[in-house]
């Protein structure tokens, strides 16, 4: 099986030409979190941890419809537990654990765990998290900016990370997966692992010798040999710990799997296409 990088003839298309889809795609994410977000309230479903509520681990012989037939109230989710027969994890919107454990025990479910989240700590947990991911996006962009310390190559690492974030949001919104604590990490990762791969071409082209699409070339053998790996990586990952009912990772694989396809778009059509117009268009002279 050969597995080498292709050698794309970017002599071929234009800049406009190459920036075209990921702009593109990403005026399509970013319209979808404004829809979801004038329809919902937010551009993602939120997770317990955001929104408050009960968690209840219990065991019983019942389906999952017939365990949601049980409650008065909407049951968020059912997971079942790897490893553990008859045993599922189930989520409640309401923070009042009391008449859930009630319902459960009069259907005669063994009630192995229970746990509450107040409205406002979820709230505060809300805020932090999206602080977080506000300053860890800001300390990437002034260190970028430090580095380069011109408009056109740094403007492509962050352009590029922002993208990264954006497209996956807006995939996490269609297929319905939450926010929750663990998919906002998968979200820090992304941004990591999309700076690690932008550097890596603005390096080879700003800062070694050769021509601009040779250092590219040399860029990409490295660059997506490591994205492909990591995005096989992590396919694996989500399919085994479905398969096991391990819950968070199958919603994290996929999240990391959509934001490093959306990288390697970005990084070599998107950034490709601003560093060559840096280059060959009089800015960098």
């Amino acid at each position: 099986m050969d597995a080498s990088v292709p050698k794309v003839d970017y002599t071929e298309y234009t800049n406009r030409q190459l920036v075209v889809i990921p702009l593109g795609l990403l005026a399509v994410a970013l319209g979808i979190l404004a829809v979801a977000t004038v329809v919902t309230g937010t551009p993602v479903a939120l997770g317990i941890e955001f929104t408050g509520g009960t968690e209840m681990q219990v065991v019983t012989t019942d389906s999952p419809a017939e365990i949601e037939a049980t409650f008065d109230g909407e049951v968020q989710s059912i997971t079942p537990i790897a490893g553990q027969a008859n045993t599922y994890q189930l989520t409640f919107q309401a923070d009042d654990a009391d008449p859930i454990i009630e319902q459960a025990e009069a259907a005669d479910y063994e009630i192995e765990s229970v746990g509450e989240r107040s409205a406002s700590f979820a709230a505060d947990s809300q805020r932090q998290a999206l602080l977080g991911l506000a300053i860890a996006f800001a300390g990437m962009a002034l260190l970028v900016a430090l580095m380069f310390r011109t408009f056109v190559p740094s403007l492509a690492v962050i352009a590029s990370a922002f993208s990264d974030i954006m497209i996956p949001l807006a995939l996490m919104r269609l297929f319905n997966i939450e926010l929750t604590l663990g998919t906002v990490a998968a979200l820090l990762m992304l941004i990591g692992y999309s700076v690690d791969s932008d550097l890596l071409l603005n390096n080879h082209i700003l800062r070694r010798h050769g021509d601009f699409y040779t250092s590219t070339f040399r860029a990409m053998r490295t660059g997506v040999t490591m994205t492909v790996t990591s995005i096989a990586a992590m396919v694996v990952m989500t399919v085994v710990a479905y398969l096991l009912g391990i819950p968070l990772l199958p919603d994290v694989g996929l999240i990391l799997v959509f934001g490093l396809l959306a990288d390697l778009m970005n990084t070599y059509l998107l950034n490709v296409s601003l560093l060559r117009y840096y280059k060959y268009e009089g800015i960098a002279k």
